[in-house]
């Protein structure tokens, strides 16, 4: 019995290393197979994405050119492979992160460089006995004191990569220089190499397809504008439950939102490489990117309340019809006012120009929020349950929130209008029809509304 029952357990292993070993193969298929299909995911929600990796293939070729013809190879010899690594590093998705890791790059080994072979020379002269003793103390205090100032916010924003190449460069040439008498020739052939690498990234990547950061950050606020005025056009419908067949078509796009709540990082970075970028299109040297930080966190504001109020969509406390009723009318209004007024501000963004149409649709919202605050201090709820008062005033509390951010992102896109210069579209209204001036509620500033 034994026996047998050994013979039954190979057996069942044995099976199962069979069917294991069978199932490889198309294992290994169903993960290229996975593989094919994110990357053709990849491909098709970016094309820029395919292009950028045939620039870099291309910029590489071009380098690698000194490896292989003589006549360039002897003029550099293996330093050439310096200008490879630079095109591997250099290149990046947009312009201005290329320009500024080349400019980077570029300048710290420059100047590294030259204080490297500089520390060389001055600890020669005491003799060789002393100078790796100075040469240590030259590497030791150049390394700590540039790390120590890679921790200043504004140093780290934008020269990080190039501090961190100043202390690689620096180390590689005082280190070697003390076994290597042709320093100077070493620190020369390394720095043309670095320069040849990053003007041929840099020619690749402005000629050919250029993928503008300033103008992926501008699109990428005027796109989170949007959603929030996407999310609150079908707000008031969905949460009073008005949704006619169009929208409810529409109804998963109201969480198009939840993208600006993290969007604050890809923001920055696109602002940090937009200032390396030379004028280009409808962006002017020194456009105000960092007013666009300015939106965008107000926007960031706006979305945080947005996110707080869709949880009362699937909410488990339901507030009773007849309590609804009550402050339908003006919290439907106050949300399709700020989705027009977003999505208006939005355009102007998009199409850069310095539109007032937006401004009706904040005074119409400031309106029914100052109608609905004197609604709730009234004594309509008197003989309400509270409980059941508790969603209905949030509600309206988050509402009337949302209707000040977006007056603060009005205000805010008003003022990157002026500090860009955005075309004026005042002669596009005036072909509408007659242009009034009237004071909005807080007289903050004029607001012209086109009567037909």
């Amino acid at each position: 019995m034994a026996a047998i029952t050994m013979d039954q357990e190979t057996t069942r292993c044995t099976a199962r290393a069979w069917c294991w070993f069978k199932d490889i193969p198309e294992k290994f298929v169903s993960k290229i197979m996975d593989a094919a299909s994110e990357g053709k995911k990849l491909g098709v929600e970016d094309p820029r994405r395919i292009i950028h990796s045939l620039k870099v293939g291309l910029a590489i070729s071009l380098v690698s050119l000194f490896y292989y013809f003589d006549p360039l190879y002897e003029g550099f010899g293996v330093s050439a492979m310096w200008a490879v690594m630079t095109v591997v590093v250099v290149f990046e998705f947009s312009v201005g992160a290329t320009l500024g890791r080349g400019v980077n790059r570029g300048i710290a080994t420059l100047l590294a460089g030259s204080l490297g072979v500089g520390a060389h020379r001055l600890a020669s002269f005491p003799g060789e006995k002393i100078e790796p003793i100075l040469l240590g103390l030259s590497v030791f205090s150049v390394a700590a004191a540039v790390t120590f100032i890679r921790f200043y916010p504004k140093l780290k924003a934008r020269y990080d990569y190039g501090l961190l190449i100043f202390i690689l460069t620096f180390c590689l040439i005082s280190v070697s220089g003390y076994r290597d008498d042709e320093v100077l020739e070493m620190a020369h052939e390394r720095l043309s190499t670095i320069l040849i690498g990053g003007a041929a990234a840099l020619i690749v990547c402005v000629l050919i397809c250029p993928i503008w950061a300033g103008e992926d950050l501008h699109n990428l606020v005027a796109g989170n504008i949007e959603n929030l005025g996407t999310f609150l056009e079908g707000f008031g419908c969905e949460y009073f439950q008005t949704l006619d067949d169009k929208l409810q078509d529409q109804k998963a796009s109201l969480y198009g939102y939840k993208s600006v709540l993290n969007s604050k990082s890809t923001e920055e970075s696109l602002a940090n490489f937009a200032k390396w970028e030379p004028r280009h299109g409808r962006f002017r040297y020194r456009h105000p990117w960092d007013q666009y930080l300015k939106i965008g966190m107000l926007v960031r504001e706006c979305a945080y309340r947005v996110d707080a109020l869709s949880g009362y969509l699937n909410s488990e406390m339901k507030t009773p019809p007849e309590i609804r009723v009550k402050i339908q009318e003006l919290c439907t209004k106050m949300s399709s006012e700020s989705s027009l007024a977003l999505k208006e501000l939005s355009l102007a963004i998009k199409t850069m120009s310095s539109s007032s149409i937006a401004d009706p649709h904040i005074v119409n919202a400031k309106t029914a929020a100052k109608k609905l605050k004197s609604l709730l201090k009234t004594d309509l709820w008197k003989d309400t349950n509270f409980l059941d008062i508790i969603p209905a005033a949030a509600v309206s509390s988050l509402l009337i929130e949302i209707v000040s951010c977006t007056v603060k992102i009005a205000d805010s896109v008003h003022e990157l209008a002026s500090m860009a210069k955005f075309n004026n579209d005042a002669l596009k209204q005036k072909e509408k029809g007659q242009v009034l001036r009237v004071p909005s509620i807080e007289g903050s500033h004029n607001i012209a509304i086109s009567v037909e």
